[in-house]
């Protein structure tokens, strides 16, 4: 479960529900107050007040008129046969009709002998104006009690403040996702880290402050991963370095005895066997020689050499070594690449200079006669890179799994000690050397050295 994420859905809950059920209850006793003044029982009661009204004068104006009317004060008209036609159909012996425009006359029919006499007088009030509102206003209080206002606008605003509540809700779900997600990833990925899989990489993400942290992570795992292989290599180193202080010393003692004993036969040899022994003692020499020499390269594995850093021209240190081995391979082509703004490495010159003999003698063997070495340097910011090419057939992939382990040698004659201790030289100098893919076609190996902008970064280690 993300707790992240259901935390900020809760806090959204909680924050939302109060403000919105305060906002709901407000509205709806408003609507009801409003609904509550508005005149429709006043508008029913004029409305009734007006018919009966109407009524009334519609009633004692026909009075009046019949009244008139047989009494003699009005003046009557004959109508027309072809106009009184609808009344004779009628049968009636009289009859009130609203005459005139919008009925604001009053006729009255009445039958005398074979014609139609009719008596008129206003009314005053257009009838007909008045029927239309009294019409049109129970029309309107009709479609209120049908429409239900309280319950319509009461259901329409719980619809619409739901609806917005829950768009709001569902954009943050989403947005509570996208924000817990990498939170969530990065929490994984430092216990993954915490278990010891220092291998673990988080996808990179945007420009903000999880971002951010998330590069710090990726960049924190290869920073501990780089260190743990460093820090696997310098134990092994280590072993490596006690098995080799107790060879040197037992074969050291071994060839203390065999050369005063050949140098006693050679003291006491006769004339008659002097040829002999000299060809023996001379042969004898020459293995003790061979295991001195071996003696020497294991107490200089074993030793710890005194660290003393300083200032290193890099382009001059590798012209000065690519000049001093062209003289012992003149077959093989060397090419230079160097830095135009002439980089200041801050190490020690000698430990260095034994780095580069061995990676350079290391490409022009493996170069073989007419093949190509490239020395380049390049320099990044505060870190140095000196890169090493051949165009030789390149190494294996058994080489490369085990290409800084002490003792193991692809070459032969080769003790398998060169690359160990030119590693272990840039290590004790703050830097490292790594295998990168040749431009030639061959091997490829980096020294990384750390950088200095002026002097006194150099003086300061002094």
């Amino acid at each position: 479960m993300n707790r992240l994420r259901n935390r900020l859905i809760f806090v959204f809950v909680i924050a939302t529900l109060l403000p919105l059920g305060l906002t709901l209850w407000t509205t709806l006793s408003l609507i009801e107050r409003s609904l509550g003044l508005a005149p429709f029982a006043e508008l029913d009661s004029v409305s009734a007040s007006l018919e009966r009204t109407g009524r009334e004068l519609y009633k004692e104006s026909c009075d009046i008129l019949k009244r008139e009317a047989e009494q003699g004060r009005i003046e009557p008209r004959k109508l027309k046969p072809s106009e009184a036609q609808s009344f004779w159909d009628r049968g009636a012996a009289s009859q009130f009709e609203l005459a005139g425009e919008r009925g604001s006359r009053l006729d009255y029919l009445v039958r005398r002998g074979g014609e139609v006499w009719v008596y008129s007088r206003p009314m005053g009030v257009a009838m007909d104006d008045l029927t239309d509102r009294i019409a049109q206003a129970h029309q309107a209080l009709n479609r209120s009690e049908a429409r239900n206002l309280r319950r319509g606008f009461s259901a329409t605003l719980l619809l619409v403040a739901s609806t917005l509540w829950l768009a709001a809700l569902s954009a943050l779900i989403f947005l509570a996702h996208r924000i817990s997600r990498p939170v969530q990833q990065l929490t994984q990925g430092l216990k993954q880290v915490a278990s010891g899989d220092l291998a673990v990489r988080l996808e990179p993400g945007g420009s903000d402050e999880i971002g951010a942290a998330v590069d710090a992570f990726n960049h924190m795992a290869a920073q501990l991963q780089q260190a743990r292989e460093r820090l696997i290599h310098v134990t092994r180193l280590a072993s490596w370095q006690a098995l080799a202080r107790k060879m040197a010393h037992e074969v050291k003692n071994s060839l203390t005895p065999i050369r005063l004993t050949m140098e006693e036969i050679v003291s006491r040899g006769g004339p008659a066997d002097g040829a002999f022994l000299e060809q023996a003692a001379q042969i004898v020499a020459d293995e003790v020689q061979t295991l001195e020499r071996r003696v020497r390269a294991f107490s200089q594995f074993a030793a710890e050499p005194p660290v003393m850093p300083g200032e290193i021209d890099v382009n001059a240190l590798v012209e000065e070594r690519v000049s001093f081995l062209k003289a012992a391979h003149p077959e093989v082509t060397y090419l230079l690449r160097l830095a135009p703004d002439r980089p200041v490495a801050l190490a020690d010159p000698d430990l260095i200079k034994g780095v580069l003999t061995n990676l350079l003698e290391n490409a022009a063997e493996a170069a073989r006669p007419g093949g190509v070495v490239l020395a380049a340097t390049s320099a990044r910011e505060e870190r140095l890179s000196i890169e090493v090419h051949d165009s030789g057939p390149g190494l294996s992939p058994q080489a490369r799994a085990s290409l800084f382990e002490p003792t193991i040698s692809f070459k032969k004659g080769g003790m398998g000690l060169g690359l160990s201790i030119a590693r272990r030289s840039a290590l004790l100098c703050g830097g490292d050397i790594e295998m990168v893919e040749s431009e030639l076609g061959g091997a490829g190996f980096r020294v990384i050295l750390s950088g200095v902008r002026n002097g006194a970064a150099a003086n300061s280690h002094r």
